[in-house]
């Protein structure tokens, strides 16, 4: 008898439908085909012990599975479930008339407890597309899957209850979740705020300006200056995210398999910070079955690089395409994978090996030519890339011992979301471009006009710093987002100053 079970494979963050074929006729043999990898595989003992220990019989007959479309392959253990449904239907041991309504999926322990699987809301996205009714997957994922409207989703524990509720024997409860009401009542939820620093004003300053413009920065600074501290809070000034970046940031996460089985939908901006002995295939993605890399996890919020020197060349240099392009494409002999990677590079570094450079009260013990050769680690094009070039200096005591708290998140990220509203309106006819910093050569002409003073301005800059061509562009870039923040139409010579004033690290002006 032949019948079809359905699940699904993620390739990059969207899902296909996987057709399993089980054809149960006369003989001894076995035969799994359409391309499954080892673990798909070995997922004839799983099944076997699975439906033993659950008063159920592997047929003693010749069983033919083709997964299709068998060109492409398939990969993991989540096909456990389904693939067992479609042996048990196929021998009448179950209804095989309800299988078609359902995508299953889930890895089957020796007992039959259905374990995690990765990408459940992809999975649930694309199950919805295709038309099915419903999706039956382990408990665990179930809130993150019913996030989809439209889309029927149960949760089970263990393969007994599936059987069970395919036979008609008994129900799985339903699991719906009130999307919008659940993500609403977290979005403005951050537990670290700006009143917590004491001091740094003009890298809070620094900051605001990177949030509202969507900048990259990097802060420069002595150990124990708040450069980490400062860092970790940038998320809570960001504007919250919309519904559809955090429906697209979650599906990347689920991907991954970062979702705990408390979390439905992603309600605060991701902040990753990998150490700097990651290697380039965990940062930008990939492997040999490709998986989201650290850029892809910061994808609509912001990615952290501690000790920037410290990353190995190599792993900084694959950044440089995502930074411009804010996607990455893994590529395969046979089929490639694009990831979205439109994150805020927020960077830290010590000024020199000591950490004392530049430092107002303790002396810098770096010999000559030190402190430019660490600044070399980072090569000129990635310090293009960067907009905001800032130092950051310790916080004498007196500023530390004020009872006196500072300006709270909530009323930076207020600014903050006034700026982004000027530049939603500015670009609202160029589709992926939301915040100054995605500006093109073409839209830096016409939405930043400089007067004679300006002209004169940046050019005196250009020539005594020796910027790059791009260093210009995001020069220009910063100081319409600063013009923003102050409501001005026009980009006018103190915005275009501040903006030249965080370009600290320019390789002539920086460690001679």
């Amino acid at each position: 008898m032949l019948v079809k079970a359905f699940g699904s494979a993620v390739f990059g963050i969207d899902a296909t439908t996987i057709t399993i074929e089980v054809d149960v006729t006369a003989g001894i043999k076995f035969m799994l085909v359409g391309l499954p990898d080892s673990a798909v595989k070995e997922s004839q003992q799983r099944i076997e012990s699975a439906l033993r220990l659950n008063g159920y019989k592997w047929p003693k007959y010749k069983i033919i599975i083709n997964m299709a479309p068998a060109d492409i392959r398939k990969e993991g253990s989540a096909y456990d479930l389904p693939l067992a449904a479609g042996v048990l239907a196929a021998s009448k041991q179950i209804n095989a008339d309800v299988l078609s309504k359902y995508v299953l999926m889930g890895e089957l322990s020796l007992d039959g407890t259905l374990q995690p699987i990765k990408g459940a809301l992809p999975i649930a996205i694309n199950a919805r597309k295709e038309g099915f009714e419903g999706f039956i997957l382990p408990k665990q994922n179930v809130r993150e899957a019913a996030v989809v409207d439209r889309l029927k989703v149960y949760g089970a524990e263990n393969i007994r209850e599936v059987i069970d509720f395919l036979n008609g024997e008994s129900t799985l409860e339903q699991t719906i979740i009130d999307t919008r009401a659940e993500f609403y009542a977290q979005v403005n939820h951050n537990q670290l705020d700006f009143a917590d620093v004491k001091g740094q004003e003009n890298v809070k300053r620094a900051l605001e300006i990177a949030a509202a413009g969507g900048h990259n920065i990097i802060l420069v600074g002595p150990p124990g200056a708040g450069k980490t501290m400062l860092a970790k809070r940038i998320p809570g000034i960001l504007p919250p995210f919309t519904l559809k970046e955090a429906l697209e940031t979650t599906k990347i996460h689920s991907v991954s398999g970062n979702m705990d089985k408390e979390t439905s939908l992603m309600t605060q901006r991701p902040f990753r910070s990998p150490h700097h002995t990651i290697s380039d295939v965990a940062l930008v993605g990939g492997g040999n079955y490709p998986q989201p890399g650290e850029i892809s996890l910061a994808h609509n919020g912001v990615l952290f690089l501690d000790e920037l020197p410290e990353f190995k060349r190599t792993v900084l240099e694959v950044m440089r395409q995502p930074l411009e392009d804010r996607t990455i494409t893994i590529s395969r002999a046979k089929f490639s994978v694009e990831y979205p990677a439109s994150f805020m590079l927020v960077a830290s570094m010590n000024p020199c090996p000591c950490g004392y450079y530049n430092h107002p009260s303790k002396d810098c013990v770096c010999g000559p030519g030190v402190v430019q050769k660490y600044l070399n680690k980072i090569s000129g094009p990635l310090l293009d890339r960067i907009d905001i070039h800032l130092e950051v200096v310790p916080v004498p005591f007196k500023k530390l011992s004020e009872l006196n708290s500072s300006e709270n998140s909530a009323t930076v990220r207020e600014r903050v979301l006034n700026a982004r509203k000027i530049q939603e309106e500015r670009f609202a006819d160029h589709k992926g471009i939301y915040a100054n910093a995605q500006m093109t050569s073409k839209l830096i002409k016409k939405h930043v006009v400089l007067d004679e003073t300006s002209n004169e301005l940046i050019r005196n800059a250009m020539e005594r710093i020796g910027l790059s061509a791009r260093a210009y562009d995001r020069i220009l870039k910063v100081s319409r987002t600063i013009a923003d923040l102050e409501g001005e139409e026009d980009v006018l010579p103190h915005h275009l100053s501040e903006a030249i004033h965080y370009r600290s690290l320019d390789r002539e002006s920086w460690g001679a």
